[in-house]
């Protein structure tokens, strides 16, 4: 007969055991198997804060798939138009509206901008994607006033404001999807050295999003953050020297995957080898995450001084 203690232990194994298999088999279903939900069911439009490149280009091409009309909104004009003329090429029935302003100065002439937009049409979706970080790895202490004041107007004031525009009409109509795009930089590493700033305005958008999640699930609001690790952006080139990989998802692939997660948890990592590198991530010290992360970090602004 087998001592008491070894077969609690053989117990506790075996839920140790089932545990895991049962949290793999739920990723893999929510990951690969899920249905994605009919973003129609939302509204008829969508808006897309940081649309004219990376994620944020990314997300239009994929929500113009599913049927929706757009309100695209940038700081930059020019490539609004170009974004816009493209998606008209394709999808010719489709309505798109611009808006340009440059979140990381007047802010609430660009929210009115925005409220205006909204005026009359169905947003179903919101995605606020527009970010910036630093120029360049810095330590805290010389971060231009300046670089300061815009990252905290750009994603975290930004986010916020955008986010109060669009919100009153969905729930006029008891429903709508928000999603604001935030960062492994804030969520799947204790520390970011050197984009601090960044990472503290990343981990604000996670507990907003958490927050209204809880706030609104009951009035048909789904409130969702979104995790990437590094996708090959121009903003992500900004924090280490990557190139699109298995690891490292283009904006396409990622938005891809972004777009059948929407509706369902409030926080995810979309893209399937960024959930992957989270969960070995968790199985490191943080001692060890917060050397690679600094490590990293003084190699990228070594190259920028060099």
């Amino acid at each position: 007969m087998q001592p008491t203690w070894l077969l609690a232990l053989s117990f506790l194994g075996f839920l140790s055991f089932l545990t895991h298999s049962i949290s793999l088999l739920n990723w893999v279903f929510t990951t690969f198997l899920r249905s994605p939900k009919n973003l129609n069911n939302y509204g008829s439009w969508a808006l897309i804060t940081g649309a004219t490149d990376g994620i944020g280009k990314a997300f239009a091409n994929q929500l113009v798939r599913q049927g929706l009309n757009l309100i695209l909104v940038s700081r930059n004009l020019n490539k609004l138009k170009t974004v816009s003329a493209e998606i008209r090429a394709q999808f010719p029935h489709l309505k798109i509206k611009v808006v340009a302003h440059d979140f990381s100065g007047n802010l609430s002439a660009g929210v009115g901008l925005i409220e205006e937009a909204v005026k009359g049409v169905e947003v179903g979706v919101l995605i606020n994607n527009v970010g910036i970080t630093y120029p360049r790895a810095m330590y805290f202490h010389e971060v231009e006033e300046e670089v300061v004041k815009g990252i905290i107007r750009v994603n975290l004031e930004g986010t916020t404001w955008v986010t109060r525009a669009v919100l009153p009409e969905m729930l006029n109509r008891k429903r709508g999807a928000i999603v604001n795009v935030g960062s492994g930089a804030s969520i799947v590493v204790p520390s970011h050295p050197l984009y601090t700033i960044y990472a503290a305005t990343k981990a604000y958008i996670d507990k907003l999003s958490r927050s209204l999640y809880v706030e609104y699930k009951l009035r048909g609001i789904d409130v969702q953050c979104q995790v990437p690790l590094y996708v090959a952006t121009n903003l992500a080139s900004k924090v280490a020297s990557i190139e699109k990989s298995m690891f490292v998802p283009s904006p396409e692939d990622y938005a891809k995957a972004a777009i059948r997660q929407i509706g369902y948890e409030p926080r995810c990592t979309p893209y399937w080898s960024h959930a992957v590198q989270w969960c070995f991530a968790r199985l490191l010290p943080d001692v060890l995450l917060d050397a690679w992360r600094l490590s990293i970090a003084l190699r990228r602004r070594a190259e920028v001084l060099a």
